[in-house]
């Protein structure tokens, strides 16, 4: 999980962007900014962009355009997004935003200190579901470079499964596993 991920935030607003800021900057997080869709876009295509805090609507691309186009690309489809609205309730708008994966929709003014505890939990939740992804992919490969690197037995008794090899747990400090045949008393056997 890079360190130098960061909450972007988009508007066209100088004003509400600074006023976001200052909301979030308790939090201790990076924050980035962006005054257009485009803009926007761009920023979360070349990466680090950990949240998305949107206005729904801009000039040009909209915010319900981005999300659009983000949740079409395989890796900014699980970025999560808050849309922010200064409109008021709108059945339709609510429907459009949740029917492509909006985390929350807030309207405008917004409470501090409810947008940085919505903040706090879905940037948290995605930093750590990416360390989870990174930690599976390494377990995956640790499991195919094992099962390379060990050799082939002929199993010809087909009332005996072939033993599966013990693989090593990711925390160091959990002793390794018992030899093989220790599960069915062959080691008892041996001892006495």
């Amino acid at each position: 999980m890079p360190s130098d991920t960061r909450i972007l935030i988009v508007d066209d607003h100088e004003d509400t962007l600074y006023a976001l800021e200052s909301a979030l900057a308790p939090l201790g997080y990076r924050l980035g900014r962006a005054t257009s869709g485009d803009e926007a876009l761009k920023q979360v295509l070349r990466g680090q962009v950990g949240l998305l805090l949107l206005d729904v609507r801009m000039p040009g691309v909209s915010g319900l355009d981005v999300v659009r186009y983000m949740r079409r690309v395989e890796q900014t489809q699980h970025i999560p997004v808050i849309l922010l609205t200064g409109f008021g309730p709108d059945h339709e708008l609510t429907s459009t935003a949740f029917g492509l994966g909006v985390a929350d929709l807030v309207m405008k003014p917004i409470d501090p200190w409810a947008l940085r505890t919505k903040v706090r939990y879905l940037f948290d939740s995605h930093q750590r579901h990416l360390a989870l992804e990174h930690e599976v992919r390494e377990l995956r490969a640790m499991v195919r470079d094992h099962a390379a690197a060990a050799p082939v037995k002929d199993h010809t008794d087909a009332d005996e499964p072939a033993p599966r090899p013990a693989l090593p747990h990711p925390d160091a400090r959990v002793p390794p596993q018992r030899a093989q045949g220790a599960h069915n008393g062959e080691l008892e056997q041996e001892r006495t």
